[in-house]
């Protein structure tokens, strides 16, 4: 007798293939554009914006291995920890970016070499002091997007990312672009022994905090919120004009005054940065004795904002 079509687990199967194919993608997407910002613009200048990448082009300019090759055979230790403290999903993911942030690499190290973009007229080699500082920001910058990507599929390209992803765990209320700031700024000095030169360190920690800036950015969404809190003795006129005017909702939070003990309504609502002025106006409009505390919100999750669900699993 033929198995009875089940077009829910149908629908559940196409679901987790695109899951899959968006997840892969990303990581594969983020180690791309990783390579460029490693090859185009990090290594012509001897940075070494800490992780291991930062060490394999230390010893790309003092032994001349190669960049791709390095990597990988320093990566493959780290991703056997990262797999025995953070599971083996986690191992699976960061293998295709172990594996493939190399191979990009190594595409780039054949085909475009390690001229920089910006050279003297008089030594293409040897890059121009007044663009170094341009250069190593756009360095960061790609480099940040690309690991922006990668982390949110709770991956990581390998390296020192994986030692972020383990104190993050434990230390959640930290950025994991911070954390892995302090863990890369070790490796910058090892720059400073190899090559004896202080731009270098003061260069590659720009780059170390760029990339940690805007991953962190790619990560919780550059559409930021604004979270607000009301106290009115007028909050259902506030309410309604939230309603017709902002098209948004709201939440009442019980409160009670401090100096008489009076119960309060707080209005709590969420609104784009482009409605706040909006917001502002009628509130004073209405009650220009009214109490106002404004708040950033990264991220907003839910109905009328970004998608919880896609939220998690992306």
């Amino acid at each position: 007798m033929p198995p009875k079509y089940n077009e829910n687990s149908m629908e559940l199967s196409k679901e987790k293939r695109k899951e899959i194919f968006k997840t892969y993608g990303l990581i594969i997407l983020g180690t791309f554009i990783m390579s460029i910002g490693f090859v185009v613009f990090i290594s012509p200048l001897k940075l070494a914006p800490g992780g291991v990448y930062g060490i394999a082009i230390i010893l790309h300019h003092l032994f001349n291995f190669p960049i791709g090759l390095s990597g990988i055979c320093l990566d493959l230790p780290l991703l056997l920890i990262g797999t025995l403290w953070l599971g083996p999903r986690f191992g699976m993911k960061t293998l295709v970016g172990v594996i493939s942030l190399p191979a990009f690499i190594s595409l780039w190290e054949r085909f475009y070499g390690y001229a920089p973009l910006i050279g003297l007229p008089n030594d293409p080699m040897i890059p121009d002091p007044s663009a170094t500082f341009i250069l190593a920001l756009f360095g960061g910058v790609i480099i940040g997007i690309g690991l922006g990507l990668i982390f949110k599929t709770q991956a990581t390209s390998g390296g020192t990312d994986i030692i972020a992803m383990i104190i993050g765990k434990y230390l959640k209320h930290i950025p994991l672009g911070t954390i892995l700031i302090f863990v890369d700024s070790t490796i910058v000095l090892f720059a400073l022994v190899a090559f004896k030169d202080w731009t270098i360190p003061l260069y590659s920690w720009l780059v170390i905090y760029v990339t940690g800036v805007v991953m962190d950015k790619v990560i919780t969404g550059f559409r930021a919120n604004k979270a607000v809190l009301i106290i009115s003795e007028k909050y259902e006129e506030i309410r309604q004009r939230i309603f017709d005017e902002l098209d948004r909702g709201g939440t009442y939070l019980k409160g009670e005054g401090m100096y008489n003990h009076d119960e309060k309504k707080i209005i709590f609502t969420s609104i784009s940065r482009k409605q706040l002025p909006t917001l502002i106006h009628f509130v004073h409009e209405i009650d220009d004795r009214a109490f106002v505390t404004i708040l950033d919100a990264s991220e907003t999750l839910g109905d009328g904002f970004n998608s919880l669900r896609e939220k998690a699993l992306s």
